[in-house]
């Protein structure tokens, strides 16, 4: 029976945005905690309505989840653009739920093994009630 094929680091990437986005719906903190860097930050525009950007932390994210501040609403994943440049990457993602619409760009970092982690998350959120204007998420 041949190897199986080595993924490429395109399809390892969107397997880690995959995980992301299934682990924010699922609330599923011990698979965020595999996909983020150890300095995992969001900055976030429109984050649970406020006005301006929030920064948040790995730890902060984490436990809003974990205390389902935000999160286990099942969402639409759109990637539309995922650019590689050696150890870096960047996802131009879309995310529609029943509650908000998402657009976010996405940095990823490789390590030595050549294994993905999500670095920063730069989101846009909308309320659903809130229809997007054109040329936002």
């Amino acid at each position: 029976m041949p190897a199986p094929l080595a993924k490429t680091n395109v399809e390892k990437i969107i397997a880690v945005i995959t995980n992301f986005v299934r682990g924010g719906d699922h609330r599923d903190t011990g698979l965020l905690d595999q996909v983020f860097h150890p300095d995992f930050q969001v900055a976030s525009h429109g984050f649970l309505g406020t006005a301006g950007v929030t920064l948040l932390s790995r730890h902060q994210y984490l436990a809003n989840v974990e205390a389902g501040i935000f999160g286990g609403v099942p969402r639409l994943m759109t990637i539309e653009h995922v650019d590689v440049s050696g150890g870096l990457a960047m996802v131009k993602l879309r995310l529609e739920s029943a509650e908000n619409h998402f657009l976010s760009y996405n940095s990823l970092v490789a390590d030595a093994e050549g294994n993905w982690q999500l670095l920063y998350n730069v989101a846009v959120v909308v309320p659903r009630n809130d229809p997007p204007a054109p040329g936002r998420p």
